[in-house]
């Protein structure tokens, strides 16, 4: 992948979709509603030292990040998961900003062609 700033590859979700666009509308609706949501859990945790509970979100976030080819930062959140689970290390924080910030670096090309799709219902 040339641009390591995108992180997003829609192919499983193209696949089981198979040409629903009602599909690839809602399962990106869905995304868009409950990421922000489950991202500030995690950081709200991990600022008050709640590991389990940052752990925890991380641990729920990672299905839904590989269901949209964010592989990369399913991998960042799988080693923020560990090291929650292990009570947290110094760089769990920034290694989380960066999971973070990949995800919303996405977020407008979902809303883009979830327009699209939506716009072919």
């Amino acid at each position: 992948m040339a641009d390591d700033t995108q992180d997003l590859d829609l192919s499983l979700l193209n696949e089981i979709a198979d040409g629903s666009d009602e599909f690839i509308v809602d399962s990106i609706t869905i995304f868009l509603e409950q990421t922000p949501v489950a991202l500030t859990e995690i950081a709200n945790n991990i600022a008050t030292g709640n590991w389990a509970e940052a752990g925890a979100a991380a641990h729920k976030m990672k299905p839904t990040l590989g269901f949209f080819g964010m592989l990369n930062t399913q991998a960042i959140i799988q080693q923020v998961e560990t090291e929650c689970k292990a009570g947290g290390t110094p760089n769990t924080g920034n290694k989380f900003a960066e999971a973070k910030a990949l995800v919303e670096g996405n977020i407008p090309a979902l809303e883009k062609i979830r327009a699209e799709a939506s716009a072919r219902l």
